[in-house]
């Protein structure tokens, strides 16, 4: 390369931004400056950084967000056909709107609200025949594995969920809605993580959601007399799986799935 034709090339090079010159041609890129941050700007050859603390901690309000909503939908404290906004909700629990509103897409998937555009989130109008289908569709998923579990798993491992089981009961007595539906969905899960089939501990919990969203209408709500005979079969279908007794275990399976329809 002739000295015009090199000076030329170093001309270019020093007026490009993130290109320096170093000893004739050799160049490296330059780390950039704030300004070329917060224009997003960067080079390619850049190692990837650690996502800041902010985010961690943003992810963190938004599953607190989260679980106050879930608590207020099973509390009735959120009424079927209602719609919100995520600021009005935001105000209410005392964070912006964006981890409001990214709690409620997640809702929106689970099928408890649903998007208005340019107005919020409608909580879903759900009636006694979807609460039907969802313990058939429950029962059809659930109900053969907890036979095949009941010949195969020994006895001292349902014993080990005995404390999930009178964890129902106690959150069943005290008649909140939102605590007992925590407790039963974790002894369901619990149950059926003895298969060894993520996949379907992860299906039959997101079935399992969907069906305990409240009602409209006269069936709205379970009743802590209701909750309280839900959570004794918990302790009376243990009971049975220990004694490996499956006659009983399928009548008690058959009767749970139609009593929370």
């Amino acid at each position: 390369m002739n000295q015009g034709a090199q000076g030329s090339a170093e001309a270019r090079a020093a007026g490009t931004p993130g290109i320096a010159r170093v000893r004739g041609e050799a160049r490296v890129p330059v780390q950039p400056g704030a300004a070329d941050v917060a224009r997003g700007e960067h080079t390619h050859s850049e190692p990837l950084l650690p996502r800041p603390r902010a985010v961690v901690q943003r992810s963190s309000v938004r599953g607190q967000i989260l679980d106050a909503l879930r608590r207020a939908l099973m509390a009735g404290e959120l009424t079927p056909g209602q719609v919100y906004s995520a600021p009005a909700l935001g105000e209410r629990f005392g964070v912006s709107a964006t981890p409001v509103r990214e709690a409620m897409q997640q809702l929106a998937l689970e099928g408890a609200v649903e998007v208005v555009p340019n107005r919020g989130f409608r909580v879903v109008e759900r009636g006694a025949r979807e609460l039907v289908e969802l313990a058939e569709v429950r029962a059809l998923i659930e109900v053969p594995v907890l036979l095949r579990l009941a010949r195969t798993v020994p006895p001292e491992r349902w014993a080990g969920l005995r404390p999930l089981a009178e964890a129902t009961v106690r959150a069943a007595s005290s008649g909140c809605r939102a605590t007992y539906a925590e407790s039963d969905r974790a002894f369901h899960a619990a149950v059926l993580s003895l298969s060894g089939n993520e996949q379907l501990v992860h299906i039959a919990g997101e079935l399992h959601r969907r069906a305990q969203w409240p009602l409209v209408g006269p069936q709205s709500g379970r009743g802590r007399v209701d909750l309280i005979t839900d959570a004794a079969e918990h302790t009376a279908l243990l009971d049975a799986l220990i004694a490996r007794d499956l006659d009983t275990v399928r009548t008690l399976t058959a009767e749970h799935f139609t009593a929370t329809s």
